[in-house]
């Protein structure tokens, strides 16, 4: 369904960007850039790109979180057509999930009605395993099954653009795709937040507003920048407005049993396993069954496209060793899971707009066991409204929360875009946030989850 979707919308996007690039090409205050890297169109989209790797001579671990360590400049392309947009793309300083030092990439694009006060991160749902499927590759001219849902993503870019906001890509998942690990993706989005403020060639400053936006996987990032951004990087904390964001991942042993059996989303649980185990270095192969290590083989650098859909009726007892039927007794399974649930990470302290479908039976997801109930097909309602209840009872009033009953995962995002970009655009605007609190339903309980006897 991701497919069909992007497609559609990269379709429309090459007019959207071409007509959008009319102003930005004669705009007085479009930058003038002497980039550090000049890529040719073919060597920007190279399976080994040297930009996206680190080769200087000083250790990597000298320089600070944020700092830039490469840059170019190139133009926006959309399903490997080069539109008169130019985005300038930034290799960083970030970390991992373990906080040991690492790259990343982001890619800057500057509004034609815009200044350098205020500026939108827009973290993407590629949604992959291989770093090939990153934004930063979409925009570059990448036209692969993966780079198409990025691809089709720059129609979601326009109106931010044309509202006057310049718009911060990063690549979320790191230089390795770490599918679904929520703290990297949270540092990911920061740390770019901090680079494109840091070079001079994006047009914006310390000084300038970020709001964070993102759909899906999109959300995982932005939700974890918000949640991270007191402790990590205060110093971008303070010039956050908001984030705005639908079909959250909450707690990941959760949507595991959500979607196990599903026909269109289970093929999601190997894939956010492997994800997992990529970034905290777990080997779940002694777990396996002869099945289950043929999937996870074949899912290594895959993207979402690769699995919706294509396995109807998986479950965790399908892909391991019966003595692992529970998945609470696989330890290193636990300690993952307990350490991506949000329920167990700090509070927030900008407002909020979260939007979640409910609809997931549209989407073949018939679940609805005690303590999970139902969602929009691959996330779990309860397990949201549980989570804005959690922010309201510890203070952050400033939650707008809104459920669509009857939409599922991928039709829920349609009225969430609008309704986010008039939600950002009256934080910007210096407006009271508006509040949920005391009206939000009750919702799941978000406790750690518990190893099993034997574990």
């Amino acid at each position: 369904m991701h497919r069909i979707a992007s497609g559609k919308l990269a379709t429309a996007a090459v007019t959207v960007l071409a007509v959008t690039a009319v102003p930005m090409a004669t705009a007085s205050a479009a930058p003038s850039v002497t980039p550090s890297v000049t890529p040719s169109a073919s060597s920007a989209v190279a399976a080994k790109d040297s930009f996206y790797l680190y080769d200087g001579s000083k250790p990597l671990a000298s320089y600070a979180p944020g700092d830039v360590l490469k840059t170019r400049t190139l133009n926006y392309h959309v399903l490997g057509l080069a539109t008169p947009v130019k985005a300038t793309q930034l290799l960083f300083r970030t970390v991992d999930a373990q906080g040991r030092p690492s790259a990343g990439v982001t890619s800057v694009v500057r509004s034609p009605n815009g200044d350098s006060s205020k500026a939108v991160s827009y973290q993407s749902f590629y949604d992959s395993l291989d770093p090939e499927h990153g934004p930063s590759r979409a925009i570059a001219g990448d036209v692969s099954l993966g780079g198409a849902i990025a691809n089709g993503e720059s129609l979601l870019l326009a109106p931010l653009l044309l509202a006057g906001y310049n718009v911060v890509v990063p690549d979320t998942e790191g230089q390795t795709a770490n599918f679904a690990a929520g703290p990297e993706y949270g540092t990911n989005t920061l740390d770019s937040i901090r680079a494109a403020s840091k070079a001079p060639e994006t047009g914006l400053n310390s000084a300038t507003r970020f709001g964070l936006a993102g759909y899906s996987g999109g959300a995982i990032a932005t939700h974890w920048a918000a949640v991270l951004a007191p402790s990590y990087a205060p110093d971008v904390n303070k010039r956050l407005v908001g984030y705005a964001e639908g079909g959250l991942l909450v707690n990941p042993s959760h949507n595991l049993k959500y979607i196990s059996g599903s026909s269109i989303w289970a093929g999601v649980a190997p894939m956010a396993v492997i994800g997992a185990a990529r970034a905290y270095d777990i080997d779940f192969t002694p777990y396996l069954n002869s099945y289950g290590a043929e999937v996870f083989k074949k899912l290594q650098k895959a993207s979402i496209a690769n699995a919706l859909g294509q396995y109807p009726g998986l479950t965790w007892k399908k892909l391991v060793k019966p003595q692992y039927a529970d998945p609470n007794s696989v330890a290193p399974f636990v300690e993952a899971v307990n350490k991506l649930n949000l329920g167990s990470a700090a509070t927030p302290q900008i407002p909020g707009y979260i939007a979640q479908g409910n609809g997931g039976v549209f989407e073949g997801t018939l679940s609805n066991l005690p303590g999970i109930g139902r969602g929009d097909g691959v996330m779990v309602a309860g397990d949201v409204r549980g989570l804005a209840r959690q922010y309201c009872d510890k203070g952050n009033a400033a939650i707008k929360y809104q459920q669509f009953e009857l939409l599922s995962h991928v039709g829920a995002a349609v009225p969430w875009a609008p309704t986010a970009l008039g939600w950002l655009n009256d934080r910007f605007a210096g407006k009271k946030a508006p509040s949920d609190c005391g009206r939000i339903p009750a919702g799941n309980s978000l406790e750690p989850e518990v190893p099993t006897a034997g574990s």
